[in-house]
């Protein structure tokens, strides 16, 4: 070990705290260094970020704003927005320089695997929440207020497509995680098994959470995919995981055992 390095299990509680302190800053920094560029396009990615509900609105209908700064303020939430999503191949590297110090030498190696998939599942989820889950929450709720005149102002509106969009994202990356937690031997496919009835009653918890309101046909819309994700998961840990390959590896001990 190098002079004045320590190792995970030498440092301590605080020194943990202040390197998950330094990570969370760099992560910061970052998505403030994208904000600049992404605000200069920040009305066209407005645009398409209301496509979803101006296309079912009336013709000629657009959304409105209450306050006289709140289209100042739509903009720089979209930057930043925009920011999170360009800066966030950056920010997972930052996690994972937060948990490798932890890891053994040869796991280590999973860097750019770990970056490169969190990076993807994480638009793909966004992707699949801006193309299917935000429409279809649009069309279901405007159909079932027709008797009214919708005025939807762009602060609420926005809040809803960043709840959306980042929640759904989040939870497209159970399969990168269990694919390295699993590759790490922490959890295996019988383990997931065990307690799926536990991960379905989190699944809808969450379903619960990002959904603009809690009625059972959005949530259930929205859990779908994600208990499809899940089996997907219990596949992953059983392909990859290390339970798996040590099988292969040594296949008289478990015999024997």
């Amino acid at each position: 070990m190098r002079k004045g390095k320590k190792s995970p299990d030498e440092m301590t509680f605080l020194e943990h705290l202040e390197d998950l302190r330094k990570r969370i800053f760099y992560s910061f920094i970052a998505i403030f260094v994208a904000v600049i560029p992404a605000w200069i396009f920040s009305q066209d990615v407005y645009k398409i970020l209301a496509r979803p509900v101006t296309q079912f609105l009336p013709e000629g209908t657009r959304l409105a704003f209450t306050g006289l700064t709140e289209p100042f303020m739509l903009y720089l939430k979209v930057s930043f927005l925009t920011a999170l999503f360009v800066a966030s191949p950056f920010i997972f590297l930052q996690l994972w320089y937060f948990v490798a110090p932890g890891l053994y030498q040869k796991e280590k190696k999973y860097v750019i695997p770990f970056v490169s998939l969190m990076s993807l599942f994480f638009s793909a989820g966004a992707l699949f929440g801006y193309f299917v889950v935000f429409p279809w929450a649009c069309r279901f709720f405007l159909n079932l207020g027709q008797d009214f005149m919708p005025v939807i102002t762009v602060n609420a509106y926005f809040s809803l497509a960043i709840k959306i969009l980042i929640g759904i994202g989040l939870v497209f990356e159970l399969p990168t995680l269990v694919f390295f937690l699993s590759r790490m031997g922490i959890i295996t496919s019988r383990w997931m098994i065990k307690n799926f009835k536990y991960a379905v009653l989190s699944i809808f918890v969450i379903a619960a959470v990002i959904t603009p309101t809690p009625d059972m046909v959005t949530q259930s819309i929205l859990a779908a995919p994600m208990l499809l994700l899940y089996g997907v998961s219990i596949l992953i840990a059983f392909l990859f995981g290390k339970e798996r390959i040590r099988r292969k590896q040594k296949p008289g001990e478990d015999i024997a055992g």
